[in-house]
């Protein structure tokens, strides 16, 4: 017997995806976020982080987040040590995003983990995670779409767009993403 979370369970009512108490607290959150964070200079990321932990958030202390990032739903998201989420990302963390270490989310890019059922006639939200390794570098303007997993040490080029795994050292360009070549770390 396969038992339904909640959202799931509205989906199949035909309901919204997210309860009206998920909604005022995504309310509460952009508020909060345009109050306090998204103005603030680029050194500040600390504060941005403990803004980032107080919604949820789960944030290695060096973990860097630009004010002009978009972030839909803090508690989706985990970022490990020295990652970073350049300016203007828009993290649509309608399910869980994980960001590994020294992984960077360049200016501009898209993290989507969410879509629609297209076979519904109420095209209900589906969500999907997804995990950037470490060491990844989605360069900007890329965008990853729901249920991607990028690879340890993989590069997502410019404008790129990801909705297939990207296997570990892979350089990925196009859009669709193709994989251009492996790349090769030299440990500095």
């Amino acid at each position: 017997m396969t038992v339904l979370n909640a959202q799931d369970q509205r989906a199949l009512e035909g309901g919204p995806s997210f309860s009206l108490r998920h909604r005022l607290l995504r309310a509460l959150w952009g508020i909060t976020w345009l109050l306090l964070a998204a103005w603030t200079p680029p050194p500040l990321h600390r504060w941005r982080n403990l803004v980032l932990r107080c919604f949820g958030a789960r944030l290695h202390p060096s973990a860097r987040v630009y004010g002009s990032a978009r972030i839909w739903f803090p508690l989706n998201l985990t970022m490990a040590a020295h990652a970073v989420m350049g300016p203007r990302v828009n993290c649509y963390c309608q399910g869980r995003i994980d960001i590994g270490e020294k992984a960077i989310v360049s200016q501009g890019a898209h993290l989507c983990a969410g879509t629609h059922d297209i076979a519904d006639p109420d095209f209900q939200l589906v969500t999907r995670p997804i995990c950037i390794g470490t060491r990844a570098w989605v360069a900007a303007e890329a965008f990853v779409g729901p249920g991607v997993t990028v690879g340890e040490g993989a590069v997502l080029g410019a404008r790129t767009v990801l909705f297939k795994d990207a296997e570990p050292w892979g350089v990925y360009v196009g859009n669709p993403a193709e994989r251009l070549k492996t790349r090769e770390f030299r440990s500095p």
